[in-house]
């Protein structure tokens, strides 16, 4: 796994294509992906504080702006630059702000946040311990994080054709969309290798969460983790 100028490095060099290899690799469904998550996230009884980790073009931040109460507000961090110059285009006259930051060391105070969410990034985590814990801190008691995370499904049959989708296909796709073929070499190899829910959802245990849930999507192509503090 790259280390973490490497990781910013490859999400600048594919910051312009990345939106719409999400949208075609997927075939739509990450869009359905993000309206599952955000009826968890976004609180339409009351103003809300929002952090989304990992924000990337700030897809996921408007998605719950936009539905979440009046006078609620969006702070998206990511680590690439050229991923937020993106995203601060679209997020024009919308309640949200996006900074520069890490997962693993969160420039906010303890308990900032109602809500903590982080579509499609955890797995690219340089110390995925410590980010978890991050974002426990800065939730506040009560408080919930949400986790959207590509995976692969359990059943050895289905997983063949996905292996082969994401090995195969996916890479030469991403190449041809951006130019880059080690960027999208990496993204589908960072996905096999996330830990599916017996071992991930220890972590958020672990990490200071008290409450964990778990829902799958398309056989466990994408995942959905709901934690409690």
């Amino acid at each position: 796994m790259p280390d973490k100028e490497g990781i910013r490095e490859l999400f600048d060099d594919i910051a312009p294509g990345y939106d719409s290899f999400n949208h075609r690799s997927s075939f739509g469904a990450d869009r359905s992906w993000r309206r599952k998550a955000v009826r968890e996230i976004a609180d339409t009884t009351r103003p809300i504080q929002v952090l989304d980790v990992a924000t990337g073009t700030a897809d996921f931040a408007i998605a719950v702006a936009d539905k979440a109460a009046p006078g609620s507000h969006v702070t998206g961090i990511d680590i690439s630059e050229g991923m937020l110059r993106i995203g601060r285009g679209k997020c024009q006259g919308k309640p949200i702000d996006l900074l520069t930051a890490q997962a693993e060391d969160l420039p906010f105070p303890d308990s900032s946040f109602d809500r903590v969410c982080v579509a499609f990034g955890v797995r690219n985590f340089e110390d995925r311990a410590k980010g978890l814990a991050e974002m426990c801190r800065v939730l506040r008691k009560g408080g919930k994080l949400v986790i959207l995370e590509l995976s692969y499904p359990a059943n050895r049959l289905i997983r063949f054709f996905y292996e082969l989708y994401s090995l195969r296909v996916l890479p030469r796709m991403g190449a041809r969309m951006t130019g880059n073929l080690d960027a999208f070499t990496y993204l589908p190899e960072s996905i096999l290798r996330f830990p599916l829910p017996a071992a991930f959802m220890p972590m958020l245990h672990e990490a200071g969460f008290n409450t964990v849930r778990h829902k799958q999507f398309i056989f466990g192509v994408c995942r959905m983790y709901v934690a409690y503090k």
